[in-house]
């Protein structure tokens, strides 16, 4: 009998090898499967307005939510094609948010019925369906008849959303908010720190928008643990609001230092705040700004085919808008209770969050005529502005989306002529006073004639700047701006050597007046050209005392700091 060949030394080091890394292979998958190991996440964007899962909700912080890689632009969405009711029954998805409670009480619930208001008046049934999926790519392809969104989702996903925007549905007032380490006091702290939230959502564009108003720009990062820019707000992504907060509270609790904080909604941002031990606080919400609004927005096609039916949609939401604003009977609060699946008491709660806005309000939202920024149009450019081009390099122009034909419609049948626009802010008991506590500030280069408290009211740059310190007033009910007025300090060591200490005290006293009358100048052009009621500007004058830095033209300058109502 013959002897087999062998294998040589380095053939059988070989063919352990392989056994083993067969071996080191299976136990990997294993573990993979046991969700011992994290796989790698895809790029998320949940665009849908998700604020507001009930009160009752609560999640401990997350050990296994991942970060997300940014994307650099919108997802592409499906081609466009219209959708066709079927069994005279139109589809609507909408997400779990008080700011719906309008079609839900119009409804009856959720479920098609005949006595809904949309069956009454116009023949047709609504089946409102709740879900936190992103809905844009069924909307767009025709499986949805309409859904909801909010004004900054349209800037984003731009000429590709086959959409009409037929009425408004109301403002978020406070569902959506910024917590921050407690040792943050404003938007300015934030800069070279990191933030968690989501991309694409309301969440984003909220602190895009206080960013760009700080002077702050935006730098993306991978996760946690990568570089920030130190000159700007960094951004991190989780795959949706709620992971994000629980990154934040995890990571402070940890003793971590990466994140400073998330940008959220409620009842996140509060079960963030209570389970911190005090680490934690809300630096601000959108109660008093109104830059967050939601939309009824339909597919472009059904609209086109359907206009009795999307009359009735967008005259249903209003009349649900009134029954809920006026005093709504214990059994319209029921009827949204059981929708969302809260009680009474959740019910009220979550209402207290959100303006539900009538038809006036909503023909002064089209027209821009509650003000630039609290408006469609503005909030659509505001939102092209802070997310900046390489996000939206070719920005549709708003007026593609709106068709207000139902709105005036209303108005002209004066069935809402008894409604008023009423958007006023919300105070508390315990506002912050007045140079404590500014939400952000902002250093603004005015350009007067020389040596002179005289605004060149022929600068272009001037007339920018006025319609920025105007911007703030409007976009925030009841916020104040304070003017502090500075000037050069580079010509105190020629006064100190041409007059001593007695020279430049007189010099400064004069630096003074002059920032003063400055900054008075600003406040009364502001006052004159947008009539702003002045008891909500104040000016003061600093002087030198206050540099910038060693740049004459940066010193030269009036800070604004922007104090809203909370």
């Amino acid at each position: 009998m013959s002897k087999q060949p062998g294998l040589t030394t380095l053939g059988k080091i070989i063919s352990y090898l392989f056994i083993f890394g067969l071996v080191a292979l299976g136990a990997f998958v294993l573990v993979k499967r046991s969700g011992k190991v994290a796989e790698p996440k895809p790029i998320a964007v949940t665009p849908t307005p998700t604020a507001s899962a009930s009160p009752a909700q609560t999640t401990a912080p997350s050990e296994s939510g991942n970060y997300i890689e940014p994307a650099p632009q919108a997802p592409r969405l499906p081609p466009a094609a219209a959708y066709v009711p079927k069994d005279n029954i139109v589809e609507v998805e909408l997400s779990e948010y008080a700011g719906y409670a309008g079609l839900i009480a119009a409804n009856g619930g959720l479920a098609p019925n005949e006595n809904s208001i949309f069956f009454k008046k116009y023949g047709f049934k609504l089946k409102l369906t709740l879900s936190e999926e992103e809905s844009w790519p069924a909307l767009n392809s025709g499986k949805l008849a309409a859904s909801a969104t909010t004004a900054d989702v349209l800037a984003v996903y731009g000429r590709q959303f086959q959409v009409v925007v037929p009425a408004q549905i109301g403002f978020s007032r406070g569902a959506d908010g910024v917590v921050v380490r407690s040792d943050i006091k404003r938007i300015n702290d934030l800069k070279g720190k990191t933030l968690a939230t989501s991309q694409f959502t309301e969440a984003d564009f909220f602190i895009r928008y206080l960013a760009q108003e700080a002077g702050l720009g935006i730098n993306m990062l991978a996760d946690a643990t990568a570089i920030p820019d130190p000159e700007k707000l960094n951004l991190v992504y989780a795959e949706d609001a709620f992971v994000a907060g629980d990154l934040f509270l995890k990571n402070l609790q940890d003793g971590r230092g990466e994140l400073a904080g998330f940008v959220g909604w409620a009842p996140k941002t509060g079960e963030v705040i209570d389970q911190s031990a005090g680490k934690a606080r809300l630096l601000t919400s959108n109660r008093n700004l109104l830059i967050i609004a939601d939309l009824l927005i339909a597919n472009k096609g059904f609209a086109e085919q359907n206009p009795k039916m999307v009359e009735g949609l967008v005259h249903g939401l209003l009349e649900g808008n009134r029954l809920v604003r006026d005093n709504p009977s214990d059994a319209v609060l029921d009827t949204i209770g059981k929708a969302f699946k809260w009680d009474r008491a959740q019910t009220k709660a979550q209402l207290a969050s959100v303006h539900l806005s009538n038809l006036p309000e909503n023909l002064a939202f089209f027209s821009g005529e509650i003000d630039a920024a609290g408006s469609f149009g503005g909030i659509f450019q505001s939102a092209v502005y802070s997310y900046g081009k390489d996000i939206i390099p070719d920005p549709a122009d708003p007026s593609r989306f709106v068709d207000v034909k139902n709105l005036q419609a209303l108005q002209q049948g004066g069935e809402f002529a008894n409604q008023t626009v009423a958007i006023a802010p919300i105070r508390s008991t315990n506002n912050p006073s007045l140079e404590d506590n500014p939400l952000l500030s902002k250093d603004i280069r005015f350009y007067f004639e020389p040596n002179s408290a005289r605004l060149d009211v022929a600068n272009s740059d001037n007339t920018k700047n006025l319609e920025d310190v105007k911007r703030l007033l409007q976009v925030s009910p009841g916020s104040t701006i304070l003017l502090r007025g500075h000037v050069d300090d580079s010509l105190v060591e020629q006064f100190r050597k041409q007059g001593g200490e007695s020279f430049v005290r007189k010099m400064a006293l004069g630096a003074m007046e002059l920032s003063r009358n400055r900054a008075n100048e600003v406040k009364q052009q502001v006052v004159s050209r947008f009539q702003i009621d002045p008891a909500r500007i104040e000016s003061v004058g600093r002087g030198w005392e206050e540099p910038a830095g060693k740049d004459p033209d940066k010193n030269r300058r009036v800070e604004v700091q922007w104090f809203t109502v909370e």
